[in-house]
């Protein structure tokens, strides 16, 4: 007989507004001491310095992860010309200094450039691998950290507005594996200038928004008065570009069990109208339940991945 879990079996997502100077993994920590959850993940990292949407999966949600890995992120920033730093942000070793203070018309001709597929480099201080290391381990510890560039894609790129002649605030949407920092780095590059992140606020990860952030305080605030549960958000947020269907009792059963269902040929082809082409994930929903996601072959649904929710997504 398995080990019983420590804590509570809730399931859900939080849409967390990650304060300044706190790390994803201590964020996750936190939420998950406030429900007293057997589980928790986040989707996502977002670096101490960063505040903003950090999106945390308790229990069950844990299975639809991998589903917000791939999903778009939004970003506001503040580029401060004049200095460059070693890891592109406010902390970093001063690498260079300059008196170059582009103009927002500079800057606007120059931000085409950078929207669409582009190739980018991410900054050594990343957390991507080299050799098994994660690159900001090594240059932390001195190393020299060379990475290839990767490909990337910005939808959108835009100024938002300039206080001053040392500062800019800009806007950007971006795919996955996208970095700011980067950004800015090659931003500056171009502008023949110095300059480094400022300030960084992440504004949305797929379908979770500031809209939806609440603030660490607040979340232990309702933990003390024992009514977090009313920051949950079910299970299925993570999943809005993946169509659902509705099955019986029966058929619900069957999937729990991990054996697949035969579909009609009507929900077939309702199915393949809602699908993103090259996709064939499906969420099964009993009584409004998620039950399963699923893989939609030769006219049947097999499950993949299975949950153990009621009604109160718990």
């Amino acid at each position: 007989m398995g080990r019983r879990r420590k804590g509570e079996a809730v399931s859900g997502w939080i849409c967390l507004d990650k304060p300044y100077d706190l790390g994803s993994t201590q964020a996750v920590s936190r939420v998950r001491r406030i429900f007293n959850a057997q589980k928790a993940g986040h989707a996502g990292t977002l670096d101490p310095l960063a505040t903003g949407v950090l999106p945390i999966a308790l229990g069950e949600a844990t299975k639809t992860v991998s589903f917000m890995m791939d999903a778009d992120k939004a970003y506001r920033f503040t580029i401060e010309w004049g200095r460059s730093t070693a890891s592109f942000d406010r902390e970093g070793e001063t690498t260079a200094t300059s008196e170059v203070r582009p103009t927002l018309a500079e800057v606007e001709a120059a931000l085409p450039a950078f929207i669409g597929e582009i190739e980018q480099v991410p900054p050594a201080f990343s957390a991507v691998k080299v050799d098994g290391e994660r690159a900001y381990d090594l240059a932390r510890a001195g190393e020299t950290v060379e990475l290839k560039a990767r490909p990337a894609v910005i939808h959108d790129l835009r100024i938002l507005g300039a206080p001053d002649a040392d500062h800019v605030e800009l806007s950007m949407a971006c795919g996955k594996g996208t970095y700011v920092r980067a950004v800015v780095r090659d931003l500056a590059a171009a502008l023949g200038a110095c300059g480094h992140v400022s300030a960084l606020r992440r504004t949305r990860v797929g379908p979770f928004g500031e809209d939806q952030a609440i603030e660490l305080e607040l979340l232990e605030d309702l933990g003390h008065k024992a009514r977090h549960l009313e920051a949950l958000l079910p299970v299925e947020t993570a999943l809005d570009d993946i169509p659902a269907l509705a099955v019986t009792a029966e058929d619900a059963f069957r999937l729990k069990q991990g054996r697949p269902i035969v579909l009609v040929p009507r929900q077939v082809e309702a199915l393949k109208a809602r699908l993103t082409p090259g996709t064939r994930t499906v969420s099964a929903m009993a009584d409004g339940v998620m039950v399963a996601l699923c893989e939609m072959r030769a006219g049947k649904l097999e499950p993949s991945r299975v949950f153990h929710l009621d009604k109160s997504g718990d």
